[in-house]
């Protein structure tokens, strides 16, 4: 759970060649209906590690969910936001 803000940390790892280099990234977060509430990321990133602030105040408690999608790699987690 958090209140209002959370950090929303991901890597980006080398090419499958094992060169560094740059990978597409998106990042979204969605609410219990599956509609969009924001994008936080949605650009070509370098290899690394990453920390992007989600500040939830202007939205009504309950629970979201952020999808992020690095190239071929989809991920789907779980937020509660109490106020």
């Amino acid at each position: 759970p958090f209140n209002p803000s959370t950090s929303i940390q991901y890597a980006i790892g080398s090419l499958p060649t094992g060169q560094a280099g740059r990978q597409f990234v998106q990042l979204k977060v969605y609410d219990v209906l599956g509609n969009e509430v924001v994008t936080l990321v949605n650009e070509e990133k370098p290899s690394g590690n990453y920390e992007i602030s989600f500040n939830a105040s202007s939205l009504t408690s309950g629970v979201y969910f952020y999808k992020i999608q690095i190239e071929n790699f989809i991920d789907t987690k779980k937020m509660i936001y109490l106020k």
